[in-house]
């Protein structure tokens, strides 16, 4: 009579040598049982052992998945990691992600269901689309008129698609002090200038657009009030009441960035309080996978041709199987269970990231995949970006998110959401070892 031991020991072979891949699904408990001619309690007491090592998880509901594996990175040599643990990409992936996706995917992978998904669509998607969309981005009790969605291939090219859609070149786009590097290189490309915002910890002042637009007419206000990236900020709800007064009276649009709100879903939007002066653009890459590439836009009417002008006219339409699927996973529940998982792990890393630089000067939300680091006076950021990849590691400079030329912090943002959690908390110890030592201490000959 086969011992669970000796069944889980053969299982976990066959995820060490490849055989079972991170994200497989295993046979529920009584198929496995068959398979292997053991009684029902004792795959019961396999799948325990498996998940107590860490080799599978369970979601309920859904069955059992195999668990991606741990790098083995060793961060904290004094010399280049022959693997480089990259602290800069912010992409969350949790284990159970490709187990649920692909369980979603098979009414797509039909003859009849393919066909149609591989067909061309416009901006608009189609009505299913959007509702499933609507649904998608609901949030704090708002929820976006379907009418109003649009869609692009990608989160960026919906910010290009809006950017050029609301300013010319030689226009004037404020943005916050510190913003997403992307929207830099959209405005360059564009012949845009960005205007620095002020920030406070309660997110962008509102005031500070009203100084921006006398100062010289302001066309837009690109803007990030959940989980600002790199500073994990939350614009409170009086916060985006003034905002939202501001915008109309000056009748200005904001481009509100939502890409990272999934991780609060309990806050709403700035549309909510200024709905015909705000576009929001999201996109599935952080929520459901990097590999999905599929943008969305819900635009006012004022703004609606426009922005569907450009997203024509710029290449920028989406692809409909990403539709499809994305309406699939929405209706079967995927959406809502992906992203259950990934603000509990959003948790879990914030909790290492403490246990290492609780002694340092940071900032950070509890459900965010970031964290901004003041470096001590010794260090240059520049100089610790340098040492920190020396030691295989990659972070990055405050410089990249800095709208202006001037008041550029002394910091580093960590992206806590590549590495497997192991390989993340040697990574954050070496960086922590690094910043408490003098940038002298590492001089070579």
């Amino acid at each position: 009579m086969k011992d669970y031991k000796s069944v889980a020991d053969a299982v976990a072979e066959e995820i060490r040598s490849g055989r079972l891949r991170a994200g497989d699904r295993l046979p529920p408990q009584r198929d496995f049982a068959r398979q292997h001619g053991i009684a029902g309690s004792t795959a019961t007491r396999v799948y325990r052992e498996l998940a107590r090592r860490g080799l599978t998880i369970g979601e309920v509901g859904r069955g059992t998945f195999v668990r991606a594996a741990s790098g083995a990175v060793p961060p904290s040599s004094p010399e280049p990691a022959d693997g480089r643990v990259d602290l800069e990409l912010t992409h969350p992936v949790v284990p159970e992600q490709a187990g649920l996706l692909s369980a979603g995917l098979g009414r797509l992978l039909r003859p009849d269901a393919l066909g149609p998904a591989l067909r061309p669509v416009g901006p608009d998607g189609g009505p299913a689309a959007r509702e499933a969309a609507a649904d998608l981005l609901m949030r704090g009790g708002w929820r976006p008129d379907p009418a109003r969605v649009l869609f692009a291939g990608s989160g960026r090219q919906a910010v290009s698609a809006v950017v050029s859609a609301l300013a010319r070149p030689g226009a004037r786009l404020g943005v916050e002090e510190l913003t997403y590097p992307a929207v830099k290189a959209i405005a360059a490309r564009f012949g845009i200038t960005l205007v620095p915002l002020a920030v406070d910890d309660a997110g962008l002042i509102p005031e500070a657009v009203e100084e921006a637009h006398e100062a010289g007419p302001l066309h837009a206000v690109y803007v990030q009030p959940v989980l600002h990236n790199p500073l994990s900020l939350s614009m409170p709800a009086e916060r985006l009441e003034r905002l939202a007064d501001i915008l109309a009276r000056l009748g200005i649009h904001a481009i509100e960035d939502a890409v990272w709100s999934f991780l609060r879903d309990d806050l709403p939007p700035l549309a909510s309080r200024a709905p015909e002066w705000t576009i929001v653009v999201d996109s599935l890459s952080k929520r459901l996978s990097p590999g999905l590439s599929l943008g969305i836009v819900v635009a006012p009417a004022s703004v609606a041709n426009r922005v569907s002008v450009s997203l024509r006219s710029g290449g920028w339409t989406p692809m409909r199987f990403a539709l499809e699927a994305m309406s699939q996973w929405q209706a079967d529940g995927t959406v809502r269970a992906v992203v259950r998982a990934k603000q509990r792990e959003a948790g879990v890393r914030q909790g290492i990231a403490r246990r290492h630089l609780g002694d340092f000067v940071t900032r950070s939300a509890p459900c965010s995949y970031y964290c901004w680091w003041e470096l001590p006076p010794a260090w240059r950021a520049d100089t610790f970006v340098a040492a920190a990849a020396r030691h295989g590691i990659g972070v990055t400079p405050a410089a990249a998110f800095s709208a202006g030329r001037h008041r550029i912090p002394n910091a580093v943002r960590l992206g806590l959401a590549s590495p497997a959690p192991d390989t993340l908390s040697r990574a954050l110890a070496t960086l922590a070892d690094l910043a408490r030592s003098a940038p002298a201490d590492l001089a070579t000959d």
